[in-house]
């Protein structure tokens, strides 16, 4: 039911940014997340199967689960561009607190996708990946052509400008106490949400 629930969940926010994408001279094709059925058979010993699209043909991950985006064939190819910007897409749609994850298939059909949402949750949705997907895809996006036809904003200040603002806001400690906390607290754990998927 859980994967049911993610991977339709993420079908939705496709159709979504497909909607906007065919809007845009030159995006071209976008990709769709399959649906995934629940079917309860209960003659059998284990009640419950999922049933979905068979894909044929060269099957890619375009992107791991952990948020990392190392994947050369996701970063090189016209579908791990889009589905890069797709990822970056939701982030924004979601106000940073939803992330599309996991992205993988044939060509531009794609499956057994993941989702991360920080805290609680996100308008009642809870995912089935680690929050830190989202820190780790935040801290590592590269945008591409795509997601500057769709608008979207860096998520990163560029090298220059980050460590000009860095060492601007940069606070004067007054002990060598006040040194040793802050990176202490930057160190804690936050709490995932995590399962077997």
């Amino acid at each position: 039911m859980q994967e049911c629930y993610v991977q339709n969940t993420a079908r939705e926010y496709a159709k979504i940014y497909a909607a906007e994408a065919d809007s845009l001279e030159g995006f071209g094709e976008v990709p769709e997340i399959i649906p995934v059925f629940l079917v309860h058979r209960p003659a059998n010993h284990i009640p419950y199967a999922t049933v979905e699209e068979e894909l044929l043909g060269e099957f890619v991950k375009y992107s791991v689960r952990d948020g990392k985006e190392v994947n050369f064939l996701r970063r090189d190819s016209e579908a791990g561009q889009k589905c890069c910007t797709f990822q970056h897409w939701v982030y924004q749609k979601t106000s940073g607190n939803l992330l599309v994850t996991d992205l993988q298939g044939v060509g531009m059909k794609l499956t057994d996708v993941g989702i991360a949402t920080l805290g609680k949750g996100y308008k009642g949705f809870k995912g089935n990946c680690s929050i830190s997907f989202i820190e780790q895809f935040r801290a590592l996006h590269q945008c591409n052509k795509y997601c500057e036809m769709m608008g979207l904003k860096a998520l990163r200040a560029p090298q220059k400008q980050r460590k000009a603002a860095t060492s601007r806001s940069k606070p004067l400690p007054s002990s060598s106490a006040a040194k040793k906390a802050v990176p202490k607290k930057a160190r804690e754990p936050r709490g995932c949400i995590s399962s077997d998927h």
